[in-house]
């Protein structure tokens, strides 16, 4: 009897970069949580599961190491399995255990959560993929969700669309990245023992928020951009160095609002608004203008089609391609540190609202995020809202808190009221929330 034939497909550039670095101590692993006002049905969840998933092939999928790449292959083992939520989020993945799946689910309460291994999916795309796995939980709990146009209807097949390459689809032969700071303020601490990963999430009007935003001429994300780095050049000043750093953030941005994409993979850039503090002392007014029109000029489809057009040229090196892999994995790892670690102070990534039909609305009372930790010890922050409560997230592995403490005592010094919960044994800013 012949063998089945078993499928595969290539990676995007950013699915080869994060399984290279992949290791015991990282995985770029992010969480999504809905918080329900009903207390969480197990049975019903994992009826949902097992109907999404066969929708989504993408998030079906396991990673195989080929003599020169990793490669998907679609994964038949059973499962994945829902299971009771752990007290520290975002554990690194190990490609072969858990029947290799690349996505988890976790229940705890009225909490519902999803990790995925970014490799498989940007934020984007798991987003879509959550949506649609709410909606289906709802049902089989016995509420009617009626079909709409952004939830994708399980009883239909993928399109080709929903997993195409976007970055080699939009990629231009000519390229011409503009350049990072080399070396930013690194904003790094003392590492926790492993595997212990600090949690503090901040909640607050979406309304006082943008109002406050809008007050200095800015959105959310760039207040919230300019509150960090504000923050930031601060702490970098008390800590008295010989000579101070560029303060720089790495912001990712959703290329699918600037090169049209259904795309349920990776499709997403950075960009690095950042101030250099030699050049004398800044008021926070200035901070926020400065990253305003930062993003505004940065943000341009010429500047970021360069920037992963070159990427995509680089995984397609002739050279490159006939190295085998257990040489590749170095290179990428020192790449990664010269260009995605030294460059950048901290990660600040906002997915932004989440939105479902009128009839889910009042089933879920607020939405968390929280991102995995970084490859040095040093906090990223997330953000996410629905309705009117953001949700911010510091997460990672540096014992020392005075970052989060800093930064919502400052939005709360700006008249935002903050609610703040956290993981570590002494909330980093628990006075923030009274």
């Amino acid at each position: 009897m012949a063998k089945k034939k078993v499928s595969w497909y290539k990676m995007d550039n950013a699915s080869v970069m994060y399984s290279s670095l992949q290791k015991e101590e990282y995985s770029a692993i992010y969480r999504f949580s809905a918080v329900m006002n009903e207390k969480v049905q197990p049975e019903a969840l994992q009826k949902a599961i097992d109907k999404v998933m066969p929708r989504f092939p993408g998030f079906r999928s396991r990673i195989r190491k080929g003599f020169f790449w990793y490669y998907f292959e679609p994964n038949e083992a059973p499962g994945p399995f829902l299971k009771k939520d752990v007290a520290e989020p975002c554990r690194p993945v190990r490609f072969n255990e858990d029947n290799n799946w690349l996505v988890r689910f976790y229940y705890y309460d009225r909490r519902i959560s999803i990790e995925v291994f970014h490799a498989i999916s940007d934020g984007s795309g798991a987003l879509s993929f959550f949506r649609c796995l709410l909606a289906q939980y709802l049902r089989e709990t016995g509420i009617e969700i009626a079909d709409c146009d952004f939830i994708q209807n399980v009883e239909e097949k993928s399109t080709a669309n929903e997993w195409e390459d976007a970055y080699s689809r939009y990629a231009v032969k000519r390229c011409k990245a503009q350049p990072l700071i080399k070396k930013a303020y690194q904003n790094t601490g003392t590492p926790e023992n492993f595997y212990t990963f600090n949690v503090t999430m901040g909640f607050m009007p979406v309304d006082k928020l943008k109002a406050k935003a809008k007050s200095y001429g800015a959105s959310i994300t760039d207040y919230l951009c300019a509150v960090l780095i504000y923050v930031l050049m601060d702490k970098q000043k008390r800590e008295r160095p010989i000579r101070e750093k560029p303060v720089a953030l790495s912001v990712p941005v959703n290329l699918r609002a600037y090169f049209p994409s259904e795309t349920l993979r990776n499709f997403i850039i950075t960009v690095q608004p950042w101030i250099d503090p030699t050049l004398g002392p800044y008021s926070f007014d200035e901070v926020v203008a400065l990253v305003h029109h930062y993003m505004r000029i940065h943000c341009s489809p010429q500047e970021m089609r360069a920037a992963f057009s070159r990427n995509v040229k680089f995984q397609n090196s002739r050279f490159l391609k006939i190295i085998p892999r257990v040489l590749k994995n170095p290179v990428m790892s020192m790449s990664y540190k010269i260009k995605g670690t030294r460059p950048y102070s901290a990660i600040m990534t906002n997915p932004g609202a989440f939105k479902v039909p009128d009839d889910m609305k009042p089933h879920i009372e607020h939405m968390e995020v929280i991102q995995g930790q970084a490859t040095v010890p040093r906090p990223h922050l997330a953000t996410m809202s629905y309705g009117n409560i953001m949700e911010v997230t510091f997460s990672g592995t540096m014992k020392e808190s005075e970052l989060e403490r800093d930064f919502f005592r400052f939005l709360i010094k700006e008249g935002i009221p903050v609610h703040i919960e956290s993981n570590r044994q002494r909330p980093a800013a628990s006075e923030g929330g009274k």
